[in-house]
C-alpha cells in the first residue's frame, strides 16, 4: 500500500445530506487535526469506504467511532447509500474528461483509474 503524502479531513456534515444534516462539532475537528500533527495516523489501522475506497482510521483519541464515518451518522442508510452513488457518478462523468489527458511523456490515466 502507498503512504498517503496528504489526509482528507471531515469538517463538514455528518448525519444528513446538505440541508438535513448538522456541521461536524469542531472539537472533533481539531482531535482529528492533532492526530494528523503528532503523526498517530500514519501508524494506526484503517477501514476502506466503498465507491470512493477512501481509507478511515478505525480509531481517533477524543473523536466518536461513529463520527469517523459518515456512513454511520446518517439515520437514513439508503439515503446515504443513495447520495453516495449519485456522488461517485458525477465524479466518474467529471473524470471522463480527463481521460486521455497527458502529464508531460506519461499517460497517468491507467494509473488513476486503477485506484
Amino acid at each position: 500500500m502507498v503512504q498517503p503524502d496528504g489526509l482528507l479531513t471531515l469538517a463538514g456534515q455528518v448525519e444528513g445530506n446538505y440541508g438535513s444534516g448538522k456541521r461536524i462539532k469542531l472539537g472533533y475537528t481539531r482531535k482529528i487535526i492533532d492526530a494528523i500533527h503528532s503523526g498517530k495516523l500514519l501508524e494506526a489501522n484503517y477501514t476502506k469506504t466503498e465507491i470512493f475506497g477512501l481509507e478511515i482510521p478505525t480509531e481517533i483519541e477524543g473523536v466518536p467511532s461513529e463520527i469517523r464515518d459518515p456512513a454511520n451518522t446518517w439515520p437514513d442508510k439508503t439515503g446515504h447509500r443513495e447520495t453516495l452513488v449519485k456522488l461517485g457518478g458525477l465524479f466518474k462523468n467529471n473524470f471522463e474528461g480527463f481521460l486521455n489527458y497527458k502529464i508531460g511523456s506519461d499517460n497517468v490515466t491507467e494509473e488513476i483509474l486503477s485506484v
